[in-house]
């Protein structure tokens, strides 16, 4: 057989083992589409270790890396959710003041203007 193609005899049986089957294809298409729905379903929540686990209850046991590199090809990746945090609260009834000072703290005798700061301090640590 070899001979008939002109190719040495370990350069040909060298590409048969690299030579895709069709049953690893398809399992490998599945895994890919598999990883894809879970995905979808956890709205891009899920890292590697999370598939990992839900391929592993699948039925398709899979390492972390493999399911990495499972999430790479598929185009997949964990979407972080960042926390809010609100720090202006403008939906309140208090009155709001003027800003009659408008940043000009330059004055020439004392009582003129009266400033206050809210300091927190936690209890137990010296400053």
């Amino acid at each position: 057989m070899c001979r008939v193609l002109g190719v040495k005899n370990n350069n040909y049986y060298s590409y048969q083992k690299r030579k895709p089957q069709k049953s690893v294809d398809t399992e490998h298409q599945e895994l890919l589409q598999w990883v894809k729905n879970i995905a979808e379903f956890s709205d891009n929540t899920y890292g590697e270790r999370r598939i990992q686990k839900a391929l592993n209850t699948l039925d398709y046991p899979v390492g972390r890396r493999k399911t990495a590199q499972l999430m790479k090809e598929a185009n997949v990746w964990v979407r972080y959710k960042k926390k809010y945090k609100a720090t202006t609260n403008s939906e309140h009834n208090k009155p709001i003041y003027d800003n009659e000072l408008t940043q000009n703290f330059d004055f020439q005798s004392a009582n003129q203007a009266w400033v206050q700061d809210i300091t927190y301090s936690v209890p137990g640590v010296q400053h």
